[in-house]
Formats: structure tokens, sequence, C-alpha cells
């Protein structure tokens, strides 16, 4: 087993929500990264686009780059338009050395939508556009590992697969060669899912971790105020490991069990002014310490 740990700049800075952490920089960001005992980051919005310049800040404080975030349309846009865009992003983070692309379909996502609520308002694909989503990422697929790289499918709150159901379709659809799967516990139980039974589903198509936890009154208040998705962020919903209502010692059990290699990615977006960054990053540090000896 090889596990790195990193941890996402969203704590710092939002980037579906910039006036989150407006004031928070990059150098300060990915420092307080490293201060926190972190290995890897993935990619905010302030940060230098030129990979040269990229690592010229990451590699003195002993960071690299996990993956980042790619926005795939496959479902409403011409395929031509969203596989211009990936191949720039690949080709982006293979120069910074990472080995996965987070890729999660946005078409008639209300995940960025303020007022939509989440879970009434949660898109659900027809059968075309399941076929152009599958067909889609098996070529995005195709493409990273031109580059020997691998797409990992983020599920997500707010989007047309989010719920085991619809994780299943895409991974019956899709071959295993082409498409991975990102495993991120907060989504998960924020939907109401089994983390340890996606885990031990599809444990040999997860080549990416995002540890997140989740605060069950904030949950809960989501889905009786028929609030959206970024104003649950905004209200708390989503904290850093060993803050929430997850226990993350049989899910780590799991991973270790499985013989995972890869990154394990601390991604809680909070408001920083309501939670540091810094200190919510330290102490989730220290509690995955006690988990799992890492």
């Amino acid at each position: 087993m090889t596990i790195k740990l990193g941890i996402a700049p969203i704590a710092w800075t939002n980037d579906d929500m910039p006036e989150l952490g407006a004031a928070n920089t990059f150098e300060q960001c990915i420092s307080e990264m490293a201060l926190a005992g972190y290995t890897g980051t993935e990619i905010g919005n302030k940060y230098p686009k030129d990979p040269a310049v990229l690592k010229s800040y990451l590699e003195p404080r002993g960071l690299s780059v996990a993956s980042a975030w790619f926005s795939a349309f496959l479902t409403t846009q011409p395929y031509e338009e969203t596989e211009a865009e990936f191949i720039k992003h690949r080709d982006f983070l293979h120069a910074m050395g990472a080995e996965v692309i987070v890729v999660s379909e946005q078409g008639h996502s209300v995940q960025g939508q303020m007022e939509t609520p989440v879970f009434a308002e949660k898109p659900v694909f027809t059968e075309q556009e399941w076929k152009r989503l599958t067909e889609g990422l098996e070529k995005l697929g195709e493409l990273a590992r031109e580059k020997n790289m691998r797409i990992v499918y983020h599920h997500h709150m707010g989007t047309g697969v989010q719920t085991t159901e619809e994780i299943q379709r895409l991974m019956d659809n899709t071959d295993p060669e082409k498409v991975s799967l990102l495993f991120d516990t907060g989504h998960l139980v924020f939907s109401g899912e089994d983390p340890l039974e996606i885990y031990n589903m599809y444990q040999h198509r997860i080549y990416h971790i995002h540890f997140k936890d989740i605060r069950r009154a904030q949950m809960e208040e989501v889905k009786q105020q028929s609030m959206s998705f970024l104003n649950g962020v905004k209200a708390g919903v989503f904290t850093v490991p060993g803050d929430g209502v997850i226990d993350f010692s049989p899910i780590w059990q799991a991973i270790k069990n499985s013989g995972y290699s890869g990154w394990i990615v601390v991604e809680a977006e909070q408001d920083p002014e309501l939670a540091n960054p810094f200190i919510y990053a330290k102490n989730a540090r220290e509690y995955i310490k006690q988990v799992t000896k890492i």
C-alpha cells in the first residue's frame, strides 16, 4: 500500500462561492496545508495556471498535485466541447505529475444554484442522456490513458450521479479500464447512501478518495428547509473527518484491506470565517493519524 494524504484548497477559498475566503491568499493556503502535515493538494481558483510556476511554489513546501476537478457537460453539450477542455485539463495535470483526473458531469446539475433545493430538484438523466454520459466518459478515459492517467468519476450532490442506484448504473455501463470511481464519504452520507457498501462494491475501481465529514443537524436542516447545496455548505453541513457523524474507522479498515494505493484527500468546504481552515486541517490530520496510523 502506498497512501498519500492531501487536502483540498476549498476550505480556504471556495471556487463556487468566491466570497468565502476571498481574503485568504494562495501562499497562505499552501503554507498552512504543509504546516498541518499534508503532502498533496488539489487545485483552487487562486493557483497559478503555469505548471512551472505552480511547481516553484509547491515543491519548497513538500507538496504535489493529487488531482483537480473537471466539469463535463456530456449530457447537454456536443461531446467535442467537453473533449477540447478535457485535453487542456489533462495536459496541465500530467505536467504536474498527477495520475488521476477528477471528472463530474455537470449537465443539469443544481449544485451551483444558490436557491434550487438540492434534494427536491436533483436532476434525473433520460435514457439518451445516460448513453451520452457513459459513452462520453469512456472516450475521456481513453484520452487519459494516452498519458498513463485515469479518470475518476466524482458522484456528487445535486447531480445526475449521486445515489447508490445511479453510481451502480454508471459503473455497470462503463468499461473498468476506461472509467474509475472517486469515493467521497461526505457526499454519500449526505445523499443517504452507505459509504461502506459503495466502497466494498467498487473497491477494485476506486482510484481516488475524498475524506469529508457531515454535521447531522445541518444535514437535517438542509432536507427539512429544502435548502440548496450551496446554502447547505454555508450553513456548515460539511466538516473535516473527526468533527462530524461519520465513523472513519470501519471505512479505513475497508480501504486498508483492499490494498488501496493512491491519494486520500481531506475536503470539507466551509465558511473560513466560521471554521479556521488551518485549525480544521490540523485537527483532521491528527484524527486521521489516530485512525489510520499514517
